[in-house]
């Protein structure tokens, strides 16, 4: 678990962590009450997010459970150290829409003597490490991975198994699109799509051709 005071008060150096687990994991809701906490503790606190993310509202990071903290949507990360001048505390939500730079950007804030906040999915729909978030994970002194609770089976889920048809890798949704699952419940249903592709009925012109 983080630590919010240092042994030695006399270091000027910050740290970095990281929040991650699959979708309705409670990933934004502790990222949130950790930053409710700062502030309370009257730290300047600043909270990002990218402008990509336009699903509950424009400015304000929300959590499925409708806890919320107002945010600042930025285009890409190199955004975040201009707006982030003399924090204490830096937020940073659904961190795998940022581009790369992310990495460079937490680590440069946690040298200047900032605690970064930084919550995002590990793994996409494929169950894939997903964008900088793994990158993060290694270079954050401190890692919490959060975890939802699997629809089919009632396990811990760690996989975020996409309802919704299309292959794009970005996809914002809620539970219309994606649905939390356990490691057993995402093999079978991904055994059960590569049988399923492979039985697929033939062209009707070849099955004709076949015919005569």
């Amino acid at each position: 678990m983080f630590l919010e005071n240092t042994v030695n008060q006399k270091e000027q150096f910050g740290w970095i962590e990281v929040i991650a687990g699959s979708m309705f994991s409670g990933k934004t809701e502790e990222l949130i009450r950790r930053l409710k906490r700062a502030k309370f503790a009257k730290q300047k606190v600043e909270i990002f997010k990218p402008m990509i993310d336009t699903r509950y509202d424009d400015k304000s990071v929300i959590s499925h459970d409708s806890n919320e903290i107002h945010s600042t949507p930025v285009p890409a990360a190199a955004n975040i150290p201009i707006l982030a001048d003399d924090c204490d505390v830096v937020g940073i939500d659904e961190a795998q829409f940022f581009d790369d730079e992310i990495v460079k950007v937490c680590n440069d804030l946690a040298n200047r003597g900032v605690r970064v906040i930084v919550a995002g999915l590990d793994m996409d729909f494929k169950g894939n490490p997903f964008g900088p978030v793994p990158s993060l994970m290694a270079t954050a002194e401190y890692v919490t991975k959060v975890h939802a609770v699997c629809t089919r089976t009632g396990n811990l889920a760690n996989y975020s198994y996409r309802k919704a048809k299309g292959d794009e890798l970005v996809l914002l949704g809620e539970v219309d699109e994606y649905e939390p699952l356990s490691r057993a419940a995402y093999y079978k249903l991904m055994i059960r799509e590569k049988i399923r592709k492979m039985n697929v009925q033939e062209p009707e012109d070849i099955s004709k051709k076949k015919k005569n």
